[in-house]
């Protein structure tokens, strides 16, 4: 058996968590002669594969290497949005006086307190992913290293087991990518996967990368009393955003109180005693920073090693991960992939709909395509941002004549009540058309309001028929009914407003 799984601090929701997840009395049961299907990894796109395919009434092995419930419940989308959520109680607070409320001088940050909450809510999600739940569900759980032993068979570990199947699913996910930094080992540094054991705050606290992960957790960071600098090698913050939607983000750490280094190359990681110094390349001059953490979030890497996947011919490597067609099939025409592991997108809900694909097509001939899948994704930031579709950058690159029409919050009453301005809609659609190919929201509330958008692109409903849409009055998404206004006046051209002036004048005689 692997090595038990072992989560600091050791308290009694980190213990409730492993109950759940890593069982230390779990006994693996005795396997199937054959499985419809047997999935290596437990993470978002391993469950859902696993969950919904022995609800259709196929015979299912899952296994996982350390702890059910993968990135996202342990290390990811669960902790950092309860972090999250802590940094905006904060910063409510200390604006308070904008809503005309007094709130005493010194608003203390308890944070060993902020990370407790995080593990106690933790731990109560994690009975979603419990081992005892899925078996229960009909599923057959396998805790070790799960490797190919041939075209039709998995083993477990030092080939204690061997589990044969018809169709294999790989759903290893992705970790955090180090850079080679020099001295950055031997310095010391946290990532998402050790970021979220801290009980003390650091004072001073470096992140590398300004993606959607160093731009959340360096907010979250900041507001809860550390002194952030954001390093990063673009020149803005969340590079993969339109340039216009940046300023927004940007403006919110500089009143939060950020240190931004964008445009950097760092080349080394110095320590001497308890500090830690940055070192950085910016506008060619060399730059430094020191303080008493570091936080790596440079990217991911697709967990491709210790599967034995050239032995039975399934083509991968070490950036893009397993190699899959449109289908989510593998050069192995046994062999599937789901989520993070082989997918350019790596969020939790795209990884449960490449699962839900796999199903179809491993168990059932389906022929379902990930290119026609419809992804939206939010920065968890505040302001968020949230985007779906096509960019202009994009939209231009590929030869899509757009036209975009943008509501400032600033125009939207409820935003205005809420204190809430700064932020945008940005909806485009094909020229000529009112089909809608792609839309970027930025404000508080982003996340949930870019939905409504990705409704209608995939059920074909144009930006004109959402000024149809009735809002409850007043509400932040009346922004996208507004844009669908704005849309449905450019209709009414030169001519047809003279005769319809023509008509309404006849009308009154």
């Amino acid at each position: 058996m692997s090595e038990i799984a072992d989560v600091p601090p050791h308290d009694g929701h980190n213990e409730t968590l492993v109950s759940n997840v890593r069982p230390p009395a779990w006994e693996s049961p005795e396997p199937a002669p054959c499985y419809n299907l047997v999935v290596i990894g437990a993470g978002s796109a391993g469950l859902i594969t696993a969950l919904g395919a022995a609800g259709l009434g196929a015979r299912v092995a899952l296994v996982e290497r350390h702890l059910l419930g993968g990135d996202c419940l342990n290390v990811g989308c669960v902790p950092s949005k309860c972090l999250i959520r802590s940094s905006r109680a904060y910063a409510d607070a200390r604006d308070a006086a904008r809503y005309g409320v007094c709130v005493p001088d010194g608003i203390e940050i308890d944070f060993p307190g902020v990370m407790e909450r995080m593990r106690r809510l933790r731990a109560r999600i994690s009975a979603h992913d419990a081992a005892e739940r899925l078996r229960q569900e009909g599923v057959d759980v396998f805790f070790g290293d799960g490797r190919f032993a041939g075209a039709g068979g998995i083993e477990i570990e030092d080939k204690d087991k061997v589990l044969r199947f018809k169709r294999a699913v790989i759903a290893t996910g992705a970790r955090a990518f180090v850079p080679p930094i020099e001295g950055l080992a031997e310095a010391g540094f946290l990532t998402n996967e050790t970021v979220f054991t801290l009980t003390k705050r650091p004072g001073r606290l470096a992140v590398i990368g300004a993606g959607p992960l160093g731009c959340e957790l360096a907010q979250a960071f900041q507001r809860l009393g550390s002194a952030v600098t954001l390093i990063g090698r673009g020149g803005q913050v969340l590079p993969r955003e339109d340039g216009d939607v940046v300023p927004f983000v940007a403006g919110a750490f500089a009143r939060d109180g950020i240190a931004l280094e964008l445009g950097c190359d760092v080349t080394r990681v110095a320590r001497a005693g308890d500090e830690k110094q940055v070192h950085f390349i910016r506008d060619g001059q060399d730059k430094s920073v020191t303080v008493d953490e570091i936080l790596v979030a440079a990217g991911r890497a697709p967990n491709v090693e210790g599967l034995n996947l050239d032995a039975v011919g399934v083509d991968h490597d070490k950036k893009r991960g397993v190699l899959v067609n449109d289908r989510l099939r593998t050069t192995h025409r046994r062999v599937y992939a789901a989520g993070d592991v082989c997918l350019k997108y790596k969020f939790t809900h795209s990884a449960d709909a490449s699962a839900r694909i796999v199903i179809q097509n491993a168990l059932f001939w389906g022929r379902r395509k990930v290119s026609a899948l419809t992804i939206p994704w939010c920065t968890y930031t505040d302001p968020e941002v949230a985007h779906v579709g096509l960019s202009e950058t994009e939209a231009g690159e590929r030869g899509i004549a757009v036209r975009t029409f943008a509501r400032s919050l600033s125009e939207v009453d409820r935003a205005i009540a809420d204190g809430e301005e700064e932020g945008l809609v940005k909806i485009h659609v094909k020229r000529g058309t009112d089909k809608i190919l792609g839309a970027t929201i930025v404000g508080r509330h982003a996340g949930e309001m870019i939905n409504e958008i990705t409704l209608a692109m995939v059920e074909g409903i144009g930006l004109g028929k959402l000024a149809n849409v009735i809002h409850p009055y007043p509400t932040q998404a009346e922004a996208i009914k507004q844009a669908a206004d704005a849309y449905n006046r450019t209709r009414l051209t030169p001519f047809l407003r003279g005769l319809f002036a023509r008509f309404l004048s006849w009308s009154r005689r």
